[in-house]
């Protein structure tokens, strides 16, 4: 047992306890089934740190008191705004405990002041980088359970070219308004599973990016954020790869989407295999959508290029909507197929005047019932056999 008060570290909130994190972890690295410990009733006022590995099998992070990254964004050292605490290259390692990681963002998600080297004084603006609270870079059969991680200036928890994931009974949350706040980020990692967990923030409650395969989401509360997407992918005309992806025993609640697939015109790649079922909505603005036609400005160039996407399954959808029941906006040049709407049930909340009529563009599939409401029914385009041989083409990027 690795605790960091022996370690000299204060507990008080206030004195910087970094160097004593890093010291118990350094220590329990190199001591098999070790556990470095942040032990209850203290709080840790932690630096940016990066806890690196490789390390001898079955370290553990016991979490139980309290871990606070610096409060002021301009206190931050600038070459360490990707993230606060980095895991890298750890292998069979797990976080738990009954404590809580708090990124304090609040400062981050509005102008504070900074110092400008150039003029000589001091300004006040919104910073253009802000880190992610956890991270885990390059590592193999992690396990994060049980924790709190609140209040992150930008993501909260992101797993980066990593395999072997477990994610199990975490709360995740942030305030509505706080941006880019999402909850659970994976980017080229495979072989994940998020289960049992409470995520409400500012953005996606689960966002899976390009490089992501074999990804088991279920059993979440979601709410508020933006829902569960898959996305943007092919930004800056860049390759997009994901596959084998599925969504089930979710509810969301005040979101405002629920099952999001999103791409940017004129990247390429495949979107294949995924799955989105027996989810419950309640006042989610637009529950099902794939959206290809993705931008984050007032306006985004044409482009003929697509990541291309097909056997898209929404399955078991019900409870109410704000503004568009359905949304599937494919691309003009290669459409959506196999995508599959089957028992949707959603009906207008009554707190909205949104828009009744599901809407399908360049879509194929097939959809059947009960659908409400029926305009569902009329969606899809059925057929696409050439289509889909096209599309198997786009394939050979990725696989």
């Amino acid at each position: 047992m690795f605790d960091v008060l022996s370690f000299g570290a204060k507990g008080n909130g206030v004195s910087d306890d970094s160097e004593a994190l890093v010291a118990a972890w350094d220590g329990a690295c190199k001591v098999g089934g070790a556990t470095v410990k942040i032990p209850a009733q203290f709080k840790f006022l932690i630096k940016p740190v990066t806890l690196q590995g490789p390390c001898m099998p079955h370290l553990t992070l016991q979490i139980d008191g309290t871990l606070l990254a610096p409060p002021e964004a301009s206190s931050w050292p600038t070459s360490s705004l990707f993230q606060w605490i980095n895991f890298k290259w750890v292998h069979n390692f797990t976080i738990k405990g009954s404590g809580t990681v708090d990124g304090q963002g609040y400062n981050w998600w509005s102008s504070s002041e900074f110092y400008d080297i150039q003029k000589k004084s001091y300004s006040k603006r919104i910073p253009s980088m802000k880190p992610t609270a956890i991270r885990f870079y390059s590592t193999n059969s992690v396990t994060v359970r049980d924790i709190r991680i609140i209040n992150s200036p930008l993501c909260h928890l992101k797993f980066d070219n990593s395999k072997g994931i477990q994610v199990d009974n975490i709360t995740i949350s942030s305030p509505e308004n706080s941006p880019n706040t999402d909850g659970i980020h994976l980017q080229n990692t495979q072989d994940v599973q998020i289960q049992r967990s409470i995520i409400a923030t500012g953005d996606d409650c689960v966002s899976i990016q390009t490089g992501c395969s074999n990804i088991h989401v279920h059993h979440i509360n979601c709410g508020p954020g933006h829902g569960i997407s898959l996305g943007g992918l092919g930004k800056d005309k860049s390759a997009a790869c994901v596959s084998d992806i599925i969504v089930e025993d979710v509810s969301m609640k005040n979101t405002l989407y629920g099952a999001r697939i999103k791409t940017w015109q004129g990247g390429f790649g495949m979107v294949k295999n995924v799955s989105f079922s027996r989810i419950q909505v309640y006042d989610v603005m637009f529950p099902i959508m794939i959206d290809q036609y993705y931008c984050d400005k007032q306006k985004c160039k044409n482009e003929t290029s697509t990541v291309v996407i097909s056997g898209v399954k929404f399955d078991k959808i019900s409870g109410s909507f704000g503004m568009q029941p359905v949304h599937i906006a494919c691309s003009s040049s290669i459409p959506c197929t196999d995508v599959d709407l089957t028992d949707i049930e959603l009906s207008p909340s009554p707190k909205y005047k949104g828009f009744q009529e599901a809407v399908c563009w360049n879509s194929y599939g097939k959809s059947q019932g009960p659908l409400l409401p029926s305009s569902i029914d009329e969606c899809l385009k059925s057929g696409g056999g050439l289509i889909k041989r096209i599309a198997r083409s786009h394939d050979r990027v990725c696989y």
